[in-house]
């Protein structure tokens, strides 16, 4: 079984980087959504970009599809997506998909 390596190319890495960018204040898109944007790697793949380069981008907008932070960065991710009034579950831990998922429209 080929192993995908996309994450490994400085391409892939701009690719993810500058969706990311695109998403807009109040929404969120999960880790497979970007790859699934994109048209190419998976979760773990944009993860791994994520963790390497997403300082300069809304990084808290890229989250688990279950709605919850990245991990480690929980308090802080849940900060940021409050301020932009992103809808969240009744919890409050993590982030009601169905209504602040970002399909890149």
């Amino acid at each position: 079984m080929p192993v995908d390596r996309s994450s490994d190319h400085p391409d892939y890495e701009e690719q993810v980087l500058a969706v990311v960018a695109l998403i807009p204040a109040g929404r969120v898109m999960s880790y497979g959504d970007v790859a699934e944007y994109l048209g190419s790697g998976g979760p773990r793949q944009v993860g791994q970009v994520m963790s390497r380069g997403g300082g300069d981008v809304p990084w808290w907008r890229v989250i688990r599809a279950d709605g919850s932070p990245p991990p480690g960065h929980e308090a802080e991710c849940l900060t940021q997506l409050r301020a932009e009034a992103t809808p969240l579950r009744p919890d409050g831990t993590r982030v009601d998909m169905r209504r602040a998922r970002w399909d890149g429209s």
